[in-house]
């Protein structure tokens, strides 16, 4: 058991919520963010009596400033956050001529900005304590770029880089900051946390073809999509690990594959198979 505490934002479903299960049943204090009164229930179904008692449920929408600085001033009730697990997201899909500059805005004020805003709400405990860490959830997305989901992906590429520079700024603070980059799993990102473009799959979208194909993978992929509690466990893992934990930790069926065949062909190949994939069965 511990007397640590983590927070963890977009804690309402997918991987958020199976982070605050594991991390409640390892014993830690679980500061559990949401943005809707009705997600609730969502939170607190499946957990025991005692597992409620360590958890402090807290309204956040981390893409707006007023609602971070509100939770700011609630997270000074608190003498230390051990752990930051900076979760929330969300996934525009669409292909990107179709896509407005607006829609790319939307992408980035949760999945980036709303980090950037978490994150430095939280770094000054940190580093009064002298210690801490932030884990980012990332993706496969922020290492490979896939079609009809641009935004998606942009987003996912700037965490990775503002992470790196974020690790090597805070190491001397006693913080460490690590990349958590999940591949497919069963969670509700790309189902109800999916923001679709109006023309994407429309009959005058010159990516229709496209679209239906892709969609039509996602759907008969679906069924081999991994646990989530995969992932939990993980994240479970880098928060107690001893010394320098790595920057990246990638989990997912194939991933390590896929990334390593990416490293080592050329672009060109690695394109041609990527497109061959998106053909007509």
């Amino acid at each position: 058991m511990t007397n640590k505490t983590v927070l963890i934002t977009g804690a309402s479903g997918g991987f958020g919520k199976t982070f605050t299960k594991v991390f409640l049943q390892a014993g830690y204090h679980v500061i559990a963010t949401i943005r809707q009164e009705n997600k609730i229930q969502e939170v607190l179904s499946g957990l025991s009596e005692q597992d409620r008692t360590n958890l402090t449920l807290l309204f956040l929408d981390v893409s707006h400033d007023q609602s971070v600085a509100q939770f700011q001033t609630a997270l000074n009730a608190f003498q230390r956050i051990d752990v930051l697990i900076n979760n929330a997201g969300f996934a525009v899909a669409g292909f990107a001529e179709e896509l407005t500059v607006e829609e790319y805005k939307l992408q980035f004020e949760t999945n980036f900005f709303g980090v950037i805003r978490v994150t430095n709400a939280v770094l000054p405990f940190m580093r009064k304590q002298g210690s801490g860490r932030i884990i980012n959830i990332s993706s496969i997305s922020g290492l490979v770029g896939f079609p009809a989901l641009s935004p998606y992906v942009s987003s996912k590429y700037a965490l990775e880089g503002y992470s790196e520079s974020l690790r090597l700024e805070v190491k001397d603070f006693g913080i460490d900051v690590v990349l958590l980059e999940p591949g497919s799993f069963q969670t509700n990102i790309w189902t109800s946390g999916t923001h679709l473009s109006q023309n994407a799959g429309s009959d005058i979208s010159p990516y229709k073809s496209m679209f239906t194909t892709i969609n039509n993978r996602m759907l008969a992929e679906r069924s081999s999509y991994g646990d989530p509690s995969e992932v939990g466990f993980l994240a479970l893992k880098i928060a107690e690990a001893k010394g320098n934990p790595s920057l990246r930790y990638t989990v997912g069926k194939g991933v390590t594959f896929m990334l390593t065949l990416k490293r080592l062909i050329p672009w060109k190949t690695w394109e041609r198979m990527v497109l061959k994939q998106l053909q007509k069965p």
